[in-house]
């Protein structure tokens, strides 16, 4: 009798997004359900993505947090839910500290009990934005109150959690999935796409990453197993808003006449300072991983790719070899 090999499909891991209707949260279900099994949870904005279970949790509820931990026992618990506005914490701080490290609290209590990693979305602004290359090692010296919030949150899991992973990130931009919510960037389409003039801040530099990077650079530490560690992410270069609108005229083949340089009412800078910088040094990542961060402007070209198809050559030909270069 001939032996016959049984093929037993491997099992899919189960990532729970705490978040699901947030941009960060909306865009990494999308990104991560090709290859896990994706649920998420939302508060007061129901969002409908394909593949992806959506249930309804208050993060700031213990109850129910349990009880979504419980019911899918996740592998992986990314928590996207939070204030991400810096104005809108500086008018909102005690909104901003129950969203951005209380519910964060129930739901790193909960990981530990139903052996789920938890991964956090944190950002550059945990830092003061001095002209320096920030490390992972610096301690944060956050002057905004969304800082303040997201160092808390870094602090708190790094003393409670026995399985972690921590992003600290550049600006994220991307589309959102919500039409009564649009991103940042959503709105920089639509004023071009009706030819109204954009006001851009050039006092603030920082990087900037597609969304799908940090969904890509996840995707490679969770399947690696990666514990317990702290990422700083960002592109290669930093950028004002201005100069980042400039790089997306450049590649989205989009005229400039309509970026007007601004000053971005910053909290906490003062109307004498010239300039803030928040500059993450990416080595820790790149040398983990063996990838290359990519500039602003590769960035962007994948964004390009991503909505638009691929990018035009200067001869107004398409060029196949004008890929992105990450791993």
């Amino acid at each position: 009798m001939e032996n016959v090999t049984t093929l037993v499909p491997k099992k899919e891991k189960t990532i729970l997004i705490f978040g699901l209707s947030s941009f960060v949260g909306s865009n990494l279900a999308e990104f991560f359900k090709k290859d896990f099994r994706v649920v998420g949870t939302y508060n007061k904005n129901p969002v409908f993505i394909p593949g992806v279970l959506a249930l309804p949790c208050d993060v700031l509820n213990k109850e129910e947090v349990q009880l979504a931990l419980y019911a899918f026992k996740p592998d992986i618990t990314i928590y996207a839910v939070g204030l991400s506005s810096l104005m809108e914490c500086a008018r909102s701080p005690e909104l901003a500290d129950a969203l951005n490290a209380s519910g964060l609290f129930n739901v790193v209590e909960y990981c530990q009990r139903y052996k789920s990693q938890v991964c956090y979305i944190s950002s550059g602004f945990v830092f003061a934005g001095e002209d320096k290359h920030y490390i992972e090692m610096d301690i944060p010296d956050p002057n905004t109150v969304y800082g303040k919030t997201q160092a808390s949150a870094e602090f708190y899991i790094q003393k409670s959690s026995l399985n972690y992973v921590i992003f600290r990130s550049c600006k994220l931009y991307g589309r959102g999935h919500l039409e009564n919510r649009p991103t940042t960037f959503d709105k920089i389409q639509k004023d071009f796409m009706d030819r109204r003039n954009i006001s851009c801040d050039d006092t603030v530099r920082t990087g900037y990453l597609d969304i799908y990077y940090l969904a890509m650079i996840l995707k490679i530490c969770f399947e690696k197993g990666v514990k317990n560690r702290l990422f700083q992410i960002s592109s290669n270069d930093t950028a004002t808003f201005n100069e980042f609108i400039k790089e997306y005229c450049e590649v989205f083949n989009e005229g400039t006449s309509l970026v007007q340089k601004g000053r971005w009412n910053f909290p906490s800078m003062s109307p004498a300072e010239d300039q803030l910088k928040f500059e993450l040094d990416i080595s820790n990542i790149e040398g983990f991983l063996n990838i290359n961060m990519p500039s602003i402007k590769e960035s962007l070209e994948l964004t390009f790719k991503r909505f638009m198809g691929k990018a035009k050559t200067r001869s107004g030909r398409s060029s196949n070899s004008d890929e992105v270069t990450f791993i």
